[in-house]
């Protein structure tokens, strides 16, 4: 549950002065104010019968400060199993996932661990199966693509026909109903990277100006338990002749491997098998200095934790940022209203905290990223996890994870079969994707303390800001070129499903802002799949073209007024905030 009030202002006495003048000239004018009589038109509501918050932020210091790819992104190893992989070139992708650049780009998830490599080349019988009907001008025409690909210097960029497109598609629909029944009985197959594979993986993730982590395969085991690495130094002697940048993992959700594979993985086992894969990166010039990230513990559970807990015992050290996982929920779920229960947002800094405990008793100051998080698991419900109800729970998670110092939040996923990623099978960005946007063009990574006071004539103390009222603050981002150094960035969550006016007070009080409200675009609502900012669609101008994010100036003093239901970003600009100056 968000606590904006935790850190004391300096200076909070002229805070509070400010505080007590507007409150005064509230009370003053609603003093002339005379209710109806009765039969009179029907009972109006009076201002001091309506929630008026009070804003204010601390511009002395920040209370965290973050990695500039604390938004990050990830992809499944089921991409090579279904085909897309070899659609990664496409312009049009490259785009989207550059407007979410810096960020790392995760290769990882439930089946990191029955990846094998093969240095081979081109072999089709190593991607998923199509049709008969078509599959041989299929293979054919990837093989084309290829060849043309590899004649390029530099970024390797593709305009794929759109008859070879909706092949794909339709060749990805068949092959993800197995996918999701694999990941419902959590019974999984092999799936093989080749040369071939790693080589479009890492050309997306360099034209994109993602940096990549590479997910190891942790279950190939040598007779005594111990870690089988060949496969991995093969791998790695791969990339490093390519001279490829990637940082590395070992396994995923060790904790969840006997249900998966019958088999155990202990923290003593884990933290040798962590350790000798640092061995291996230093035995390998080029990665001698590669970062090193895990455990990638499941949800902090019991069993998660204990392993958490035995692993930083034995590796902490070896480690170069601490990981784990979490998801909201099952993805069989079916009402739009779970996304907007408040106990589910609130779960995350519990288990934040569990993990921060855990970490910090080992090793303090150790970076902790949540290395895969997403509104549901198991794929996700179609027009639920990929529409715009699905942002609050997003948003949510970015606010909170920055205001107890989570580094970095990777998003599972940025495109993906199932209905959690950020751009569908039409390379169209979903409304999570503009969310993710939007925060990146005005969200710096330097966390700032946020006070809030609720006044009401019959007072709930604090519920309607902890409970519906989520507010969150930053820096602005310094990539912007529209704002100066010192700008201050405010996103709020409104789940009230009733306007909520907000008045900034103290230091951000008679400032310009600048607003970025993001709706839901057309007649469904909730469950729309586009969305509006500050009244216009967005929608991509063409293939490498974003539209432009026009802000809509408040004037200065105004109070803001967010629509139930909504999201909105806000730029204090001109305010040289000294915690955001330098």
């Amino acid at each position: 549950m968000p606590n904006p009030a935790t850190c004391p202002f300096p200076g909070s006495r002229l805070w509070l002065v400010s505080v007590a003048l507007m409150v005064q000239s509230v009370i003053s004018s609603s003093s002339t104010y005379q209710r109806p009589a009765p039969g009179g038109g029907g009972k109006r509501t009076g201002f001091m019968e309506r929630t008026l918050i009070l804003l204010d932020v601390n511009t002395r210091s920040p209370v965290q400060v973050l990695n500039d790819n604390f938004l990050s992104l990830q992809l499944d190893p089921s991409i090579i199993k279904d085909g897309w992989l070899d659609f990664l070139s496409s312009k049009r992708l490259v785009t989207l996932a550059r407007g979410l650049s810096p960020a790392y780009l995760r290769f990882g998830g439930k089946r990191t661990d029955f990846l094998h490599f093969h240095n081979l080349k081109n072999l089709a019988k190593f991607r998923g199966p199509g049709p008969d009907y078509y599959l041989k001008n299929y293979e054919d025409d990837i093989v084309r693509s290829d060849i043309a690909l590899d004649k390029q210097r530099g970024c390797k960029l593709a305009n794929h026909p759109d008859m070879m497109l909706e092949l794909q598609r339709e060749k990805a629909a068949q092959m993800q109903l197995v996918l999701l029944k694999e990941q419902l009985s959590n019974l999984y197959s092999n799936i093989t990277i080749t040369a071939r594979s790693l080589d479009k993986l890492y050309n997306f993730a360099e034209c994109a100006g993602l940096h990549l982590v590479l997910g190891l395969n942790a279950q190939q085991r040598n007779p005594d338990s111990s870690w089988n690495s060949s496969s991995a130094l093969s791998l790695l002697k791969y990339s490093a002749g390519k001279k490829y940048n990637i940082s590395w993992e070992l396994g995923n959700e060790p904790n969840g491997y006997r249900s998966m594979m019958g088999q155990t993985v202990n923290s003593t086992q884990l933290a040798q098998d962590y350790t000798l894969l640092r061995t291996l990166l230093q035995s390998v010039r080029y990665y001698s200095r590669a970062h090193l990230l895990g455990p990638n513990a499941g949800r902090p559970r019991k069993n998660a934790i204990l392993l958490l807990d035995g692993f930083m015992k034995n590796a902490g050290s070896v480690v170069d940022a601490v990981t784990w996982q979490h998801y909201y929920m099952d993805g069989r779920v079916t009402k739009v209203e779970d996304f907007l229960k408040t106990r589910l947002l609130d779960t995350l800094t519990e288990q934040i905290t569990k993990v921060l405990k855990v970490v910090n008793s080992h090793a303090p100051g150790k970076k902790v990223w949540l290395g895969g998080v997403g509104p549901a698991w198991a794929g996700g419900t179609n027009n639920l996890s990929d529409t715009y109800a699905a942002g609050f729970l997003w948003l949510n998670t970015l606010g909170m994870a920055a205001m107890q110092g989570i580094d970095v939040v990777l998003r599972h996923s940025f495109f993906d079969y199932g209905y959690t990623h950020l751009v569908d099978q039409h390379f169209n960005p979903l409304p999570d994707y503009w969310l993710s946007l939007v925060f990146k063009r005005l969200v710096g990574p330097r966390v700032l303390a946020v006070r809030v006071a609720g006044l009401q004539r019959k007072p709930r103390p604090g519920r309607v800001i902890r409970d519906k009222l989520r507010i969150y603050a930053h820096c602005t981002s310094f990539h912007n070129r529209n704002y100066v150094r010192g700008s201050i960035t405010i996103y709020i969550i409104n789940l009230h499903r009733s306007r909520k006016k907000i008045k900034l007070a103290g230091t951000l009080r008679n400032m310009t802002v600048h607003q970025y409200l993001v709706q839901p675009y057309g007649t469904d609502g909730l469950h729309a799949r586009s969305v509006q900012l500050n009244g216009e669609r967005l929608l991509m101008v063409d293939n490498e073209t974003f539209p432009e994010l026009k802000p809509r100036t408040l004037r200065a003093g105004r109070t803001i007024a967010m629509p139930p239901m909504t999201i909105g970003f806000y730029v204090i600009k001109n305010i040289n905030a000294y915690a955001c100056r330098k």
